[in-house]
């Protein structure tokens, strides 16, 4: 299996700038558009627990959009083949003082294009 072809990267880490783009400006339209529209689409966040693209669609639309706005480090976007990529990486806020977060995506290629099938948000005390 190829790793990281370089356009199918490119196509990858630009639709995960998209996806941070659209998360700090609360775009909840392109968010939603961003997740493969399924039952099977899973997301963990902070406090929720998400099991479709209904789900996720719902709390984008009931979650405030005061201190989205983030600075994000170490990420790292893997592609396997042409079809399935992992992104991870690490953010900050000042709504989160002491506190470092992780996200991590898995996207595949849909008929309809690149879509995020899975995703796991989790904060952590930030190391010392």
């Amino acid at each position: 299996m190829d790793t990281n072809l370089p356009d199918v990267k490119a196509e990858v880490e630009a639709l995960h700038d998209q996806y941070e783009a659209a998360l700090c400006s609360n775009d909840t339209a392109t968010l939603q558009a961003l997740f493969w529209n399924s039952p099977h689409t899973i997301r963990y966040g902070i406090g929720e627990n998400l099991y479709s693209w209904e789900e996720i669609g719902a709390f984008r639309s009931a979650r405030s959009p005061v201190g989205l706005a983030r600075t994000t480090s170490r990420t790292r976007i893997t592609t396997y083949g042409r079809d399935f990529a992992t992104a991870s990486t690490m953010f900050s806020r000042v709504s989160l003082p002491g506190k470092i977060g992780r996200q991590m995506q898995t996207w595949a290629r849909m008929p309809e294009g690149w879509r995020i099938v899975a995703a796991h948000v989790s904060v952590i005390e930030e190391p010392k």
